[in-house]
This record gives C-alpha cells, structure tokens and sequence, in this order.
C-alpha cells in the first residue's frame, strides 16, 4: 500500500518539476532585494528601488564612459524592451552608477540618448559614500584602473521579480537572449 503512494508521490513531483519554468541566468534564492534610494540621473527625482514592485527590475551596476561592458548591457536592454512589445511595461530597468565622479546628469542624459533608453529606464547617481552603500549589498566592486579614466567592475545584472525578490543574475558575456527569456519568466509568474 505504501508503495503505490510514494510512487504515485514520486511521479506528481517530477510531472511539476517538469512544467515549473526554470531561469537560465545563475538562481538566487529569492530573497528580497537590498532596498536603496538614489537619484535618477535623467528625471533629477529621487528614486527608491522598492518603489518599483509590481514591476519585474533589470538592475545593472554603469558607467557612462564605458568602453565595452556598460554599452553592451545597455543595448541588451534596448533589444529587450523591444522584443518584449507590450509587456515591456511590465519591466523597469534600472542603472546604478560605478562612477559617481564622471556620471553627472549630462553624462547620464547624454548616455541614455545615445543607447536611445527613455522608457521606464532609471540611470541612479549619487555620492561615492551612498553608492559604495548599494555596492556592498549587491557585491558589486568598483575600482578606478591606474591612469585611465575606466573604472573596473562587474557586468552583473541582477533580475528581481514584481514581489521585489532577487531571482536570478545574468551577465552582459551570456547569450543575449538569457536577459529576453529570464524577464518573460518572471512577467509570467507576476501574472499568475
């Protein structure tokens, strides 16, 4: 008698395991996101990242004299408000700055014009002080590189979901359709 229950039990766990919808990016535990509130280089206005549940959040670490990593990522999102059509207003993407020397509102204004992102994109400035504090809670570094004016860091975009939930990172280096794919899963779940 029990076998039948455990096998029956066996074959319901991986029948929904095969219809659950997995991220491609790396998996985080779906913890709720480090909450910070920054100034939005294009508006002037302040901007609080909790402010943004309901909305599925794209959130990337900038700069605006990027050379290679930050342009990259910023025609990764253009092609995904795009391809998204409709439901791109289901998603805010988000910039934080990892120079907060060279990234002024007409740097910021300047960038987004040329990457042509004005809709529900957020390019967030502010004091190296109240940045490093976002830094450290997403384990973001940000290093000045010796006599140029790059600044080294990573190319993590952390994915978090409309319940304000950290779900999954990926990288401006992984296949672009990773960062398409990842936000239709989590649109998907917000619906449900």
């Amino acid at each position: 008698m029990i076998r039948p229950f455990v096998l029956a039990l066996v074959c319901a766990l991986v029948i929904s395991a095969c219809g659950a919808d997995h991220l491609l990016g790396t998996e985080l535990e779906p913890n709720p996101a480090p909450d910070f509130t920054l100034t939005d280089g294009v508006t002037g206005n302040s901007l609080t990242l909790s402010s943004l549940r309901t909305s599925t959040v794209a959130l990337a670490f900038l700069y605006t004299r990027c050379p290679d990593v930050c342009p990259l990522t910023a025609g990764q999102f253009r092609a995904a408000q795009r391809s998204l059509g409709d439901n791109a207003a289901k998603v805010e993407f988000v910039a934080v700055s990892v120079d907060p020397e060279g990234d002024t509102p007409a740097a910021v204004r300047e960038f987004s014009g040329l990457h042509d992102l004005s809709e529900r994109w957020h390019y967030l400035i502010g004091p190296r002080a109240q940045l490093e504090a976002v830094w450290a809670r997403y384990g973001v570094g940000s290093f000045a590189s010796s006599g140029a004016r790059a600044v080294e860091h990573n190319d993590a975009i952390y994915l978090i979901d409309a319940r304000g939930r950290e779900r999954a990172i990926v990288h401006s280096s992984d296949p672009p359709n990773w960062l398409l794919d990842d936000l239709r899963t989590l649109i998907g779940e917000g619906a449900g």
